[in-house]
């Protein structure tokens, strides 16, 4: 199996098109991703990161283009084969965690587990496993609520990993956080990332912490240069 995880080629995205307030966001961008590599996405507000991350992780179609993941071309793929390699190769962070208030924090990375139809015993042992490699087992049974901000977002790059994705994609996972916890759980991250061999799209504003990736990359006019 080649080690080329996300290949996305030409795509172009625009919105409102042919209407005064049209907006061109992609233009011919073009990204490979391989297995092991930390690559940070890095733009203004405004210029399509999280654009280029939805249609990378098949949330969104680009107008034009082909997103192959894995080797298979899911540009046209149906609704059903977008949704299940979406569950299980593909794990997303974003800015705020978005946990379920109801659960735990072991329950919130158990749930996606349970949807691959994985024992709850099994994703139970799995979830604990990745709170400790982050450093919160101690609140696993805690609510979202009687979490830090720290703790919650690692517990969500914990529910993002929790089906072990090949790909990880990750939109701003520090910007809501202030500088000492950002730190903290940057290096959270990354040593999860490491760990598993996985390949990782990290869009970020803070240049220090892009440095620290395998690579930087810029979208600038619609492309990624």
């Amino acid at each position: 199996m080649s080690d080329e995880v996300l290949r996305l080629s030409g795509l172009t995205k625009t919105y409102n098109a042919g209407k005064p307030n049209e907006v061109k966001v992609l233009q011919g961008a073009e990204l490979t991703v391989h297995a092991g590599e930390v690559v940070a996405l890095v733009a203004p507000s405004g210029a399509g990161k999280s654009t280029l991350l939805h249609i990378a992780g098949l949330l969104d179609t680009p107008d034009t283009g082909e997103v192959q993941i894995n080797g298979a071309d899911m540009t046209h793929a149906s609704d059903r084969r977008r949704t299940a390699t979406r569950r299980a190769e593909v794990g997303f962070i974003y800015q705020f965690h978005h946990l379920l208030p109801e659960f735990s924090a072991l329950e919130n990375i158990v749930v996606p587990q349970l949807a691959e139809g994985h024992s709850f015993a099994t994703a139970a042992a799995r979830a604990r496993k990745l709170l400790d490699q982050v450093g919160v087992a101690e609140r696993a049974d805690h609510r979202p609520a009687a979490l830090s901000g720290g703790e919650q977002q690692r517990v969500a790059f914990c529910r993002a990993l929790a089906n072990a994705p090949r790909l990880l994609l990750a939109d701003e996972p520090t910007g809501n956080l202030d500088p000492a916890t950002s730190e903290r759980v940057f290096s959270a991250l990354m040593e999860l990332v490491r760990g598993t061999g996985l390949a990782a799209v990290i869009a970020t504003h803070n240049l220090e912490l892009a440095g620290r990736m395998d690579r930087v990359v810029r979208l600038d006019h619609g492309k990624v240069v």
